[in-house]
């Protein structure tokens, strides 16, 4: 979990009182976050004459990017203590009715394709506040962003720049600007070596685009450069104490993490606007994508959940009424709904984009009706019955069955070469089955395995100078690319031994397959006129030879098999094809 520090005394102002070190750390705990330690017990560095005021540190869950800095946990806690209402974060066009603009160049799909913007007019900097300001950016780039590869974010004096602005994704000779915090002008191969050479920092953020025949860029109408993001900011738009307005310039490769990141950082500074809690908003302008938008989108999500899950969750017997109480307390809007009495309209503040399902709004409520006053009923009481899932009580089963038959269960990676996934089992690639890797590290780990064949062939492999026959066996997933699926992809739970001997050891695999079926109460049958037979029950199974450049022509078999009426071929077996065997070295 990230540990933030924060000055303990600007803290407690904010919080309306002070607190002992256990009164806090109590607040804390009771909240869901944790004080690691108050520097005020302890000797603190001396700079400039001064001694460094106290430090409160608290780590905070991972999952609340809206805590990662003083405002965040103030503006929580004070909520949660009933001290201020929840912010009404509202988006308010300039004075003038004009909307600033990103227009974004097709040439970005190259190297980083999403930006999104956003301005904070007319805010109110201390150094204190400034300092936070940096700070919060630096704890988004650590991470959510992963080390600015997903998001980077730039901060700008806006009245030193003329929109509208430009995302461009330019040759490295033709960027020229001087980078923040420097007084000579550079071109971006310069400033790479440069950087390279003199900063431990931001040395680490180079390899993201160094090898990119295009760098991103951001752009005034005069051809100024904003920032040349993930790695510098320009020293042009430089922010200060003194900076009135701020333009926010986010840029990612991931959407989702786009928005979060842009959020956070406006909704937790919009409070030290003149008026607060407000964001000027601005236009992305995307026509090669169709993803022209204005951002940020500050309106809170709808959702609903159940009244009777929150209380059998917790052991509580509340009422809609008083779970929306509690539900304040943690920043969301609430009210029971009109269709049901067991419904609560809730509206999660855009600051919150962890809360996924129910259960995170569950969790907030046990928080803020105190977890040390839940009713301690295990196990009489409970919100969930434990069960296994139907999938892997099979696959418990068929594990079982195949262990007593005396064969040694294996579980190698999921993940395989291209090559053994395909052209080693003599199969070609469609482009439309198997999940490709983007980025593999090694050729070794390429594609996701549709098959469990290579699996058991390495596991063979490696292990041959063992005395034979090897009998082994999986019972794991493989997946398939599914683009009827949000993810574009399913996994499905298959089975497959392989015998390896002196002899093919057909009649072994066979044995296997009709012992695993018969545990499954499945009949073979070995003749049309089986099918129609009174004896038959309702499942049956049959094989029937096939040609599959897999195995040795001739000698393999698809099973076929059928339930209630539906026939369907679930799975084939026989003697691998010579190639198969020298491909994976076991001649």
């Amino acid at each position: 979990m990230p540990t933030i520090a924060v000055d303990k005394a600007a803290l407690f102002k904010a919080l309306g009182r002070d607190y002992t070190t256990d009164e806090f750390d109590e607040l804390c705990f009771e909240f869901g976050i944790e004080l690691d330690e108050d520097t005020s017990t302890s000797d603190r560095p001396v700079v400039n004459g001064k001694q460094e005021p106290a430090q409160l540190k608290i780590e905070i869950p991972a999952n609340r990017y809206d805590m990662l800095c003083i405002e965040g946990i103030s503006l929580m806690l004070n909520i949660f203590n009933g001290k201020t209402p929840s912010p009404n974060y509202r988006l308010v066009p300039n004075a003038d009715g004009k909307l600033h603009t990103i227009t974004i160049a097709q040439e970005t799909m190259q190297i980083r394709p999403y930006v999104s913007g956003a301005i904070l007019r007319n805010i109110k900097f201390t150094q204190a506040r400034y300092e936070s300001f940096i700070a919060l950016q630096d704890k988004l780039h650590q991470n959510l962003a992963r080390q600015r590869t997903l998001v980077a974010i730039g901060t700008h004096d806006l009245d030193t720049l003329k929109g509208p602005f430009t995302y461009e994704a330019l040759p490295p000779e033709e960027i020229e600007f001087i980078p923040l915090n420097q007084t000579k002008k550079m071109n971006a191969v310069e400033m790479m070596k440069f950087y390279e050479k003199n900063d431990k920092h931001l040395s680490r953020y180079l390899p993201i685009i160094r090898d990119s025949p295009v760098y991103p860029v951001i752009l005034d109408s005069n051809r100024t450069v904003c920032s040349m993001p993930p790695i510098i900011n320009s020293e042009h738009s430089k922010i200060s104490t003194d900076t009135r307005n701020v333009f926010v310039d986010v840029t990612a490769t991931d959407r989702t993490k786009l928005e979060i990141v842009l959020n956070i950082i406006v909704t937790m500074f919009s409070q030290y606007t003149d008026e607060p809690f407000t964001v000027e908003p601005v236009g992305i302008i995307s026509k090669h994508n169709g993803e022209s938008r204005q951002v940020p989108n500050l309106t809170p999500r709808e959702t609903e959940v159940d009244v009777n899950y929150i209380n059998d969750c917790c052991g509580l017997s509340l009422s809609a009424e008083e779970i929306c109480k509690l539900l304040k307390r943690m920043a969301y809007s609430a009210s029971p709904s009109k269709a049901s009495k067991n419904l609560i309209d809730v509206s999660i503040p855009p600051t919150r984009a962890d809360v996924l399902h129910q259960c995170d709004i569950m969790e907030d409520v046990a928080i803020a009706y105190g977890f040390n006053d839940l009713p301690r009923s295990f196990p009489s009481k409970s919100g969930t019955v434990a069960q296994p899932l139907m999938i892997n009580k099979l696959s418990d089963i068929v594990r079982q069955e195949a262990a007593m038959a005396g064969w040694s269960e294996v579980m190698p990676l999921i993940l395989c070469s291209h090559d053994e996934n395909f052209a080693w089992l003599n199969r070609k690639d469609d482009g439309e089955t198997a999940v490709k890797l983007a980025n593999p590290k090694t050729a070794e780990y390429q594609v996701v395995r549709t098959s469990l064949l290579p699996g058991l062939l390495k596991t063979v492999r490696e292990n041959k100078h063992h005395s034979v026959p090897i009998k082994i066996f999986e019972v794991s997933d493989v997946a398939f690319k599914d683009l009827s699926l949000e993810r574009k992809s399913r996994n499905e739970r298959h089975f497959a031994a392989a015998w390896y001997g002196k002899t093919s050891g057909f009649e072994v695999v066979h044995g296997l397959m009709d012992r695993i079926m018969l545990m499954l109460k499945s009949v073979f049958i070995t003749s049309e006129e089986g099918l129609e037979s009174d004896g038959v029950g309702s499942s049956s199974y049959w094989i029937e030879e096939v040609d599959d450049p897999t195995f040795f022509e001739g000698h393999s078999a698809t099973i076929h098999m059928k339930i209630g009426g539906k026939e369907k071929v679930i799975g084939i077996f026989g003697i691998l094809h010579p190639t198969v065997l020298d491909n994976y070295e076991l001649r």
